[in-house]
């Protein structure tokens, strides 16, 4: 028998990110606000009316469709958003910061395709891989060399439309989740082996043509190597961690957020949780993901067919690992990545990209038996 309701668990998670994010972000933006606009509210403001109005709308969307339809819509939307990756290079379309070609605008509103492409790339791949999924639920085996090759082709698309932005960060997370749902999908030990091999050949080669990410990677291993340089940002992220002791300083009152640590809206918003919520409340976030992530597995292993395992594995998997990887960069224990915090950095695309990933997982779970 299928449930009507969605996860109430995974609901009530989902909710505590958001009242989190809402009040997580005007502690931090607050007064960085109202020096640079007069207004404390400014970014909270456009957080609210450019993230997260419309990601709730797209989650309540995709919340509400039919799953069929979900799936018979993947491909469109996965090929639209090949070609949005592909319109950041175009002049007056494309919006480059920072030396980074990542966003679209269009006049006051700017996008950023590879956020999008997180969900779009998972939905497709969970059509895919289920592709030859018959009414019984059991699968007529492709042929393992054609069906690795075409593996390889769809995350090589993504890996060469990625590369040029450039946006390693996101790159790394489609290519981790997207291993993850083939692998899980049955594939045999001699295919995961070759797989594994060619994607680290292309990173070894991806350092060798890039130096700064290899320069990344040494400053993580030694941050005193570059200390006002690419080291700068870990070090400040290290003191206003250990800045927070225990119980932290209390909501509002960073330091580290008055023009010492780099980006504290977004790329270090984090650190800035640990400086004024301290081990506490850095413990009860960290637990609140691992919660979230149990619930997704739950829901992918009882979903009644593989299309709905896979993007249940895909979406739960893709929003923990970023939400850790986060974490980890500024704790360092993983290379600094600039990647968003989920629901609560600054910033519209990834938010309406989660909310709508949340959106999906939670119409799966009113589906499970």
């Amino acid at each position: 028998m299928l449930k009507k309701h969605p996860d109430y668990i995974l609901a009530f998670i989902i909710l505590i990110f958001l009242i989190l994010g809402v009040l997580i972000l005007y502690s931090v933006s607050a007064p960085i606000s109202q020096e640079r606009f007069g207004n404390s509210f400014y970014y909270l403001k456009r957080q609210l009316l450019l993230g997260f109005l419309p990601g709730l709308i797209l989650g309540f969307f995709f919340f509400q469709i039919p799953l069929n339809s979900l799936r018979k819509m993947t491909p469109f939307l996965f090929f639209v958003n090949l070609i949005l990756l592909g319109m950041v290079f175009l002049p007056k379309i494309g919006l480059e910061i920072g030396g980074a070609s990542r966003w679209i605008s269009l006049g006051p509103i700017s996008f950023q395709p590879s956020e999008f492409l997180k969900i779009s790339f998972i939905m497709y791949l969970g059509a895919w891989l289920s592709k030859n999924e018959n009414s019984q639920g059991k699968k007529q085996r492709w042929s393992e060399k054609i069906r690795m090759a075409a593996f390889l082709i769809i995350i090589g698309v993504i890996v060469a439309t990625l590369i040029f932005q450039p946006d390693f960060s996101t790159m790394a997370i489609i290519v981790a989740v997207g291993l993850l749902m083939f692998f899980s999908d049955q594939t045999p030990f001699w295919a995961t082996a070759l797989i594994l091999l060619l994607i680290s050949g292309s990173f070894i080669l991806l350092l060798h043509f890039a130096p700064y990410r290899l320069a990344r990677i040494k400053v993580f291993l030694n941050p005193e190597v570059d200390p006002l340089g690419m080291g700068y940002q870990l070090r400040q992220s290290l003191i206003a961690v250990g800045s927070g002791g225990i119980s932290g300083l209390g909501l509002g009152m960073s330091l580290q957020k008055l023009g010492f640590l780099p980006h504290p809206l977004a790329d270090s918003i984090f650190s800035v949780f640990a400086e004024e919520t301290g081990f506490v409340g850095s413990l009860v976030l960290t637990l609140l993901f691992l919660i979230f992530f149990w619930r997704g597995i739950e829901i992918s292993k009882r979903s009644a067919s593989s299309f709905l395992k896979l993007v249940a594995l895909g979406v739960s998997s893709w929003i923990t690992l970023q939400a850790f990887w986060h974490i980890g960069s500024l704790i360092g224990i993983l290379p600094l990545s600039g990647i968003p915090f989920p629901f609560i950095s600054y910033g519209a695309s990834h938010l309406i990209v989660e909310l709508t990933g949340v959106g999906i997982l939670l119409n799966i779970s009113r589906q499970i038996s």
